[in-house]
């Protein structure tokens, strides 16, 4: 089951490295394929929000946001784009390629010395429409990748995420949040369901508490 990991020290060199890469991406996407992009970490502005599944690898979970590209309708062709430049910055670092999965790009697991945790980048590739509400970008496999669909698909709740995420810790109730955002994780992880990456339990674990304000 997942748990907080505590170790900030650590944490704080994982960041460092991942957020360098994640930086270094952007720069690539705007180079190399004209993408505006920005990225953040799982709520970073929260902290203390990385969890880990027993004693498996850390991941760092990353939003990659498009603010502007060619055609955002093109889903295949962007996350063609954000992979390859992924897989050339994370060369340069000494890591293998990302994995493709169905709502990530996974960096391969990387151990800063014998004894510390393992832990890898798990990256969820996002925009916002004109309402403010998040989409993430979706791989659909089939096995057979010409029958293969990419497609945007909304996370329900997401609108006015930063503000309902300051309302709730301007009124001293964030560790609602962090029980909630444990219990989710958690309860996907007992179904064995691998599509609610980190963000979509983040927004649920917000909503859920800011829309219970009423009985704070």
């Amino acid at each position: 089951m997942y748990h907080y990991y505590e170790d900030q020290d650590f944490l704080s060199r994982m960041r460092a490295e991942a957020g360098s890469i994640m930086q270094e991406l952007c720069h690539q996407l705007k180079e190399e394929h004209d993408i505006g992009a920005t990225f953040c970490l799982v709520g970073s502005g929260a902290k203390k929000l990385v969890t880990q599944n027993a004693s498996n690898p850390i991941d760092l979970d990353y939003n990659l946001e498009i603010l502007r590209c060619e055609d955002l309708d093109d889903c295949r062709a962007l996350k063609e784009a954000v992979g390859e430049s992924f897989n050339k910055v994370l060369c340069k670092h000494g890591w293998l390629n990302a994995q493709d999965s169905t709502s990530v790009l996974t960096a391969r697991k990387w151990i800063y010395y014998a004894g510390a945790p393992s832990f890898s980048i798990d990256v969820c590739i996002t925009m916002r429409d004109e309402n403010g509400n998040y989409h993430r970008l979706i791989h659909e496999k089939t096995g057979y990748l010409s029958y293969d669909r990419w497609f945007w698909n909304e996370m329900p709740h997401s609108a006015r995420l930063r503000e309902k995420a300051d309302y709730i810790k301007k009124h001293g109730k964030w560790h609602l949040v962090r029980e909630q955002y444990l219990n989710i994780k958690n309860r996907y992880l007992t179904r064995n369901d691998h599509d609610h990456p980190s963000f979509v339990c983040y927004v649920e674990a917000v909503s859920n508490v800011y829309n219970g304000r009423r009985h704070w």
